[in-house]
């Protein structure tokens, strides 16, 4: 059969559409497939004095997304992607970050940090994209009626100071006998160290006890003056409200000081293992707040092992897998998953979710301990479950203490005190929004 010009034409362009197409579909980075592709960006700090503590949560963050790939082949069939943008813990590098990675179809943020949180605050709104600031950011971020896009999930520093100040009235006997006694709060200089004061503030005008507050300029690598104070303070309790190397240096300074370590309670960002390992058995004593558990016997850490590490894509080394911040990293990866998982079932399963999307997952979270078992986190955390006036979900951690070498739990789990903590949120939500111009949401904004 004899073809004319047109018919030859229309041929030519048949089979080169065909190719296309068959490299659309079999081409891994082809528009096609990033269809099916939802990208999580990680905002990381590898380098500099928080490094330390920045890296394992960093580790823990990517390995769960990896595993989630390799075990499941993604959420529902959506295979996920992520990139990495170092911050240095700047805030205005982490800004920079953020205006890099959002037009990549970012699902939410994890800032990573308190004072870039802040930063992005107000520009959440606008760009429709969820920050999950689990355990840090601005405790008044847990009033879902005022900030629509911010998840302090599990804790914030209010909580956090009001369960060690509980735990302190128990060790004593009681909250009257702690009228008359002496904390110091020792702080980062930064808007992370400053966040605990107004709930600590609280707790000292209704029990009368003295708050000492030593403020530590960042990073923390020099602190003699302020230890200076502590010796002559002589507080019956030093809350230690630090990150990266300021925790270990504190950790030392208090050795060479003679302050006992046992009177030492840190920010559950100051009880890992980088800040206490280098020290050993000069921390012995120390005690901690823990959101998490930790250690390799969760089944999730035991899939990690398997179908990360041992296949050679782990993202740090494999004894690090379960230390304390990997996990909590390890545990905001999971969340966000959740989020993702939940967004699926209303608008849509084996479809990405838009940041708009994500963000009414992470307001209607239910994870029960039936849940948390067959993920695998079993004890690692409690169960947590989130509501358009609440986006913290939970307020539980424990007391952990270094015994030279490991960290032991000496508490059950604490609660914060929701009679304390819910009328600060509004007060000072309503006073954000005030400032800011925001109306707080509507029955109707909480059901769309």
């Amino acid at each position: 059969m004899k073809l004319n010009k047109s018919t030859m034409k229309a041929a030519r362009a048949a089979v080169m559409l065909a190719a296309a197409a068959a490299g659309v579909l079999g081409g891994s980075g082809a528009a096609l497939a990033q269809a099916k592709e939802q990208f999580i960006p990680l905002l990381v700090y590898r380098t500099g004095p928080y490094a330390p503590n920045g890296t394992p949560w960093a580790n823990g963050k990517q390995d769960y997304l990896k595993l989630i790939n390799a075990r499941d082949g993604g959420i529902n069939g959506v295979k996920i992607t992520f990139e990495e943008c170092e911050t240095g813990y700047a805030t205005d590098k982490g800004v920079e970050c953020y205006e890099r990675l959002k037009g990549k179809g970012a699902s939410l943020f994890d800032p990573q940090a308190t004072g870039i949180t802040f930063a992005l605050t107000d520009k959440v709104p606008n760009d429709k994209i969820p920050l999950v600031t689990l355990g840090y950011g601005l405790s008044a971020s847990q009033d879902g009626n005022v900030f629509k896009w911010n998840f302090p999930m599990m804790g914030s520093y209010w909580t956090a100071a009001d369960m060690l100040i509980q735990h302190l009235a128990k060790k004593e006997g009681g909250f009257d006998k702690l009228k008359g006694r002496k904390i110091a709060l020792v702080y980062h200089d930064s808007p992370f160290g400053k966040e605990p004061i107004p709930l600590l503030e609280e707790r000292q005008k209704m029990h009368g006890f003295e708050l000492v507050k030593i403020p530590v300029t960042a990073p923390g690598v020099e602190q003699k003056s302020a230890w200076l104070q502590v010796r002559q303070q002589r507080p019956d309790y030093v809350l230690l409200w630090g990150w990266g190397v300021m925790n270990s240096t504190a950790l030392k300074e208090a050795q060479a000081t003679g302050y006992p370590r046992e009177k030492m309670y840190g920010v559950w960002w100051a009880g890992a293992e980088p800040d206490v390992k280098d020290v050993g058995e000069g921390a012995k004593g120390y005690n901690a707040l823990a959101l998490n558990g930790s250690g390799q016997q969760a089944k999730v850490m035991q899939d990690i092992l398997k179908h990360v590490h041992e296949k050679g894509q782990g993202s740090g080394p494999k004894d690090e897998v379960g230390s304390v911040l990997y996990t909590r990293g390890m545990i905001i990866s999971m969340l966000s998953v959740e989020a993702i998982r939940r967004a699926q079932e209303r608008f849509g399963k084996g479809k990405v979710m838009t940041g708009e999307q994500v963000r009414w997952g992470l307001e209607n979270l239910s994870i029960d301990q039936k849940r948390l078992d067959a993920l695998g986190l079993g004890n690692l955390i409690r169960p947590i479950s989130t509501s358009c006036q609440d986006h913290m979900g939970s307020t539980w951690a424990r007391v952990h203490t270094w015994d030279g070498s490991k960290w032991n739990f000496t508490s059950d789990w604490l609660q914060a005190d929701e009679q304390i903590i819910k009328p600060m949120v509004k007060a000072a939500a309503d006073k954000y929004a005030s400032d800011k111009k925001v109306t707080r949401r509507t029955p109707s904004d909480c059901q769309s």
